[in-house]
């Protein structure tokens, strides 16, 4: 089958779980079939709201100037439709062929995806030159901002931040096993965990995402696209990815939570390097941020730390898979090996 004709199946299924109705412009020229950006000129961008078909433009969105970040693909906006719905919209950078292909990629994957701790988009929008993909918006921003900003480090208590912990570990379960086909996101950071009005945690940016097939449980890669300090090692260096590569990096957003420390890729400051050390000197409390702890949950803290430290191990066979991270989390008294 013409890969052409595959990336219009792919995209109109996505359009009907999108709820976005996505109307084709026939045109004559062969070529149009088979350039990706050309395929999307030739869309009408609807999105739905209430199950109320709304027709919407690039024009309609005059906020661009409202910045909420810087994605590797272009900025993140905040917008608000006609009806008064804020939303968050991904302007896709004009100059990145790359980018046009992940969003296309994004588009497909969020259609099969319906969590509580996922984001929901809410339709793709694309007209001339530009590109755009609109989330529901999320008030309190990204999980990194409370991290690492100390003036924000206080709003989160313990209880709010092992919730989160249980929360990102939830929405990567789904990912993995629980939706279908399964799912590696390949770029869990703490950039990437947005916070809804109650600080509940919901994995967003699928750009990067790779489908696996039912009968597929890793896959290799020459071009390794992600974050240092959050790649697994197998992935980093080899190419080589699967749901381990993708508990790796839950067990680096794990530690950044606990310790408020940001992780980085530098050989002489790698964060897991510092929790096993203290955890062999029996001196795990000392990683914790003191802007939180509570002696009343050091035995629950110090549980997580060795959990974080699980998901860290250099061998993707020696790391839990997500479900054992929950099922350590959430049972009172788990023997952790």
């Amino acid at each position: 089958m013409p890969s052409s004709i595959v990336i219009g199946v792919a995209f109109v299924a996505a359009a009907f779980l999108l709820l976005a109705c996505q109307k084709f412009k026939k045109r004559s020229a062969p070529e149009s079939r088979r350039r990706p950006e050309l395929m999307l000129n030739r869309m009408e961008p609807v999105t739905t709201k209430n199950e109320s078909p709304y027709t919407f433009k690039p024009n309609e969105f005059p906020l661009f100037e409202n910045k909420l970040g810087q994605g590797g693909l272009g900025p993140v906006c905040k917008g608000k439709l006609p009806e008064g719905q804020e939303i968050a919209v991904k302007r896709l950078s004009r100059a990145s062929r790359q980018g046009l292909e992940e969003l296309m990629n994004e588009v497909v994957v969020f259609s099969k995806l319906q969590h509580r701790n996922l984001v929901r988009v809410l339709g793709c929008c694309i007209e001339g030159e530009e590109r755009l993909l609109v989330y529901e918006y999320m008030p309190n921003k990204s999980l990194d901002a409370y991290l690492f900003d100390p003036s924000k480090q206080k709003i989160l208590d313990w209880k709010t931040r092992f919730n989160i912990m249980e929360g990102i570990s939830r929405g990567l379960l789904f990912l993995h096993r629980d939706s279908s086909p399964k799912i590696i996101h390949r770029d869990l950071k703490a950039s990437n965990i947005l916070l809804d009005d109650n600080l509940n945690p919901k994995i967003s940016d699928f750009g990067l995402a790779r489908v696996f097939e039912a009968n597929e449980d890793a896959a290799e890669t020459r071009r390794v696209v992600g974050t240092y300090g959050y790649m697994s090692p197998e992935y980093a260096m080899e190419g080589y990815f699967s749901e381990k590569s993708d508990v790796f990096s839950l067990g680096v957003i794990f530690l950044e939570i606990i310790s408020g420390r940001r992780n980085s890729y530098k050989e002489e400051n790698i964060l897991n390097l510092l929790p096993y050390n203290l955890w062999n000197d029996g001196e795990a409390a000392s990683l914790v941020n003191p802007t939180f702890f509570d002696e009343c949950f050091e035995k629950e803290i110090a549980k997580c730390v060795q959990i974080g430290l699980l998901c860290v191990q250099e061998l993707p066979n020696d790391r839990p898979n997500v479900s054992n991270v929950i099922w350590m989390l959430t049972t009172e008294n788990a023997n952790l090996p």
